[in-house]
Order: C-alpha cells, then sequence, then structure tokens
C-alpha cells in the first residue's frame, strides 16, 4: 500500500509538470512545425522570384490583387509570420497571418483541388488547423509573448 501511495505522489506531480508545461511544448512544437512549412515555401519563392512571378502571372489566380503584389505579399508573409511563430511574438496575429496565406493558397491554385493531388490540399487543411490551434490556445509559456506578459505584470 506504502508503494502505490509514493507511486501515485510521483503521478501527481507528473501531472503538475504536464499541465505547467506540456501544453507549453506542444504549442513550441506546433509553431517550429507549421511555421517551418510555410518559411521554406517562401525561400523557394525569393530563389527563384522571377519564377515566382510568373507563376503568380499565369497559374495562380488570387482575386482582387495584381499578380507581382499577390506575389510579394505571399513570399513576405511566407517568410515574416513563421518568424514571429518561431519565436513566439505576436503569436495570435502571425497565425493568423499565415492562416489567410494558407486559405489565399487554396483559392488561388486549383491544381490543389485536382484528384492527382489529394495530399497538397490535405497538408493545407492541417496547417489550417494547426493554426487555428495556435489563434485558439495561444503560444504558451515559451514563447515572448509569454516572457513578455510576465514582465508586464511585475
Amino acid at each position: 500500500m506504502n508503494g502505490l501511495l509514493r507511486l501515485h505522489g510521483l503521478s501527481t506531480r507528473f501531472d503538475g509538470v504536464l499541465q505547467l508545461w506540456g501544453g507549453s511544448l506542444i504549442a513550441l512544437a506546433l509553431r517550429l512545425f507549421v511555421g517551418w512549412q510555410f518559411f521554406k515555401a517562401g525561400m523557394v519563392k525569393i530563389g527563384d522570384w522571377n519564377g515566382t512571378l510568373s507563376l503568380f502571372r499565369e497559374e495562380y489566380t488570387v482575386p482582387l490583387l495584381p499578380p507581382d503584389f499577390a506575389a510579394v505579399m505571399g513570399a513576405g508573409g511566407e517568410l515574416v509570420f513563421p518568424v514571429l511563430l518561431f519565436v513566439g511574438l505576436f503569436s495570435r496575429p502571425a497565425a493568423l497571418g499565415l492562416f489567410f496565406v494558407n486559405a489565399m493558397a487554396v483559392i488561388s491554385y486549383p491544381q490543389l483541388w485536382k484528384f492527382e493531388c489529394p495530399a497538397a490540399i490535405n497538408d493545407h487543411m492541417y496547417w489550417g488547423i494547426l493554426l487555428l490551434v495556435l489563434m485558439a490556445f495561444g503560444p504558451g509559456k515559451l514563447s515572448l509573448d509569454s516572457w513578455i506578459g510576465r514582465q508586464r505584470n511585475r
């Protein structure tokens, strides 16, 4: 019986640590994972800027924006918002910005909806869901947002 009580005590302490830091570790993992997906895409865009402009002029059908401006906004969003997510600064607005970049990619690139590449549309759906989770629950304690909040409350 005494051993069982000790195990319960360890379990309770573990639960406390998990509740305190587990969500923050998960939020950090989500921020790094989803941010990396978009950052890579932004690096590809600026790595071949002429190709990017050509894609936005000929293949992507971004509504309401001129193609060159849409290319700058898309690449900029894919490079700036992930960096904010990585460090956890303005995390919710950054996640919202990436959510819109993601939505615009789905709307403006009809090839994603073709039956030949269902994995591509699924990826965008998963990223959108992860970004919604970050918007709803925040960046966690392992973020500059949290650190700034703690400093402000001192």
